[in-house]
């Protein structure tokens, strides 16, 4: 069920410089934010000086790495019944909790679950290519670093490990404490991840080499490394926001009090250019910050379903919250997705809601398709939809399991959507659409 809304939904704080809209062109004049005076480009850290953070060139895809792939058990094809994957994999006995696609060729994938068990395993027909072993605890977390050559997987008691893909060889592990996100930096080997502690940790791996940046004594509950690879903006139990510097070690910008949220965040984003953050929390609000000032440029508000009663702000709070969200790389917008099922798309130019998207329960995730205006979402009911933003359409949805969503992952060219449950599955769908 979708519904639409024109009606503004931002906070009193200035808009960001008038942007043109040509009726529903995808391609409109987008002003950048000033970046600032650049960043000295120089190593991340001393004691990892001989790490580089230059941006790579691009490989031909292609499984250059010479896999082997060992068959398994545990493969089952389309379920009887309404299934629209092409592929399942069974091999977890619990909760698929994670899931995340190798980013050179995006033919792996990895998956780490409630049965303490992680698993690299080949998209096209879900053979196992091997188990990350020795977790001791439910895995939540797990990705494949820049190149592909390497698998992080982490569980909640902090016990993170990686694995060397071609050779199938564990090459590195280390106990932090509780584990709340895991990150791979995009340009280069190293890893972070924040903990209840209130640490964010930062490693080069294989070597081991660490930083930690100690926040406030309150876990670091979400994290995103920026596109310049030189900072990362860390969300924390208390509602702040810290954008470190990962070379320095120092905050750059910390927001704090009516800056920040008024309740834990839940998910941070930036924008193609890492000229703007996102930030979402329990508090129902999602900010748009910018990231070369630390100040926040727009506020972002549900509104009211009109089949739902009005509450009041304390109730709200306490029932919704923001899950998921992320910017359009074509157009000026964002999509906040909510707990009470709200998918909401935001003009960042005039910060007013344009459509409003409701789900039958809480949205888990969403995801932009790259270079279009399409958004991607995973929800509680078990199914995947796609929404057109400039309309606030509902284009297709897929169905196949028995039980929540509770993460996804897109294929970079966006044929493929993968999918984890609560039915201890994993599934591949083949994204069709009639406008490609």
């Amino acid at each position: 069920m979708e519904s639409e809304s024109e009606t503004g939904a931002a906070a009193d704080t200035p808009p960001l410089e008038t942007l043109s809209f040509h009726g529903d062109e995808e391609i409109i004049e987008v002003v950048e934010l000033d970046p600032g005076p650049p960043d000295p480009a120089d190593d991340l850290a001393q004691e990892m000086e001989d790490v580089d953070f230059e941006e790579e060139e691009e490989e031909e895809e292609g499984n250059e790495e010479g896999w082997v792939l060992e068959p398994q058990e545990g493969v089952v094809g389309s379920m009887e019944g309404p299934d629209d994957s092409e592929v399942t994999f069974a091999l977890h006995s619990a909760s698929v909790f994670c899931v995340s696609l190798d980013p050179k060729t995006n033919t792996l994938a990895v998956t780490g679950g409630e049965d303490d068990k992680a698993f690299v395993w080949r998209l096209s027909d879900g053979e196992l290519l091997f188990e990350c072993a020795g977790h001791k605890d439910s895995v939540t977390c797990a990705g494949f670093s820049h190149d592909s050559t390497l698998v992080a997987t982490g569980d909640m008691s902090g016990l993170l490990k990686v694995w060397q893909v071609d050779t199938k060889e564990e090459v590195w592990s280390f106990e932090a404490g509780d584990l709340e996100w895991m990150e791979w930096h995009p340009r280069a080997p190293v890893l972070l991840a924040g903990t209840a502690d209130g640490n964010t940790w930062m490693w080069k791996v294989p070597n081991g080499d660490c930083k930690t940046f100690q926040g406030p004594n309150c876990p670091s509950t979400c994290g995103r490394v920026l596109p310049d690879g030189k900072r990362v903006v860390v969300g924390y139990e208390d509602g702040t926001i810290r954008i470190w510097d990962l070379k320095q070690g120092n905050p750059i910008h910390v927001l704090k009090g009516t800056e920040g949220h008024q309740g834990p965040l839940t998910c941070v984003a930036t924008n193609q250019d890492g000229s703007l953050i996102l930030s979402g929390s329990v508090d129902c609000q999602a900010k748009l910050v910018s990231a070369t000032t630390g100040k926040v440029v727009g506020v972002f508000r549900p509104e009211t379903v009109a089949s739902q009663p009005s509450l009041g702000e304390g109730e709200e709070s306490e029932s919704n919250s923001v899950e998921s969200l992320g910017f359009c790389s074509v157009m000026p917008l964002a999509a906040v997705g909510y707990l009470d099922g709200t998918l909401a798309i935001y003009d960042l130019s005039t910060q007013t809601l344009r459509h409003q998207c409701q789900h039958q329960s809480g949205i888990v995730q969403l995801l932009w398709e790259a270079g279009t205006a399409v958004v991607y979402t995973c929800s509680l009911d078990g199914i995947v939809r796609l929404w057109d933003a400039r309309t606030g359409r509902l284009l297709t949805d897929y169905r196949g399991h028995t039980a929540e969503i509770l993460d996804f992952a897109l294929s970079k060219d966006a044929s493929l959507v993968v999918t984890t449950s609560g039915d201890h599955k994993a599934k591949v769908f083949c994204v069709q659409r009639p406008d490609r």
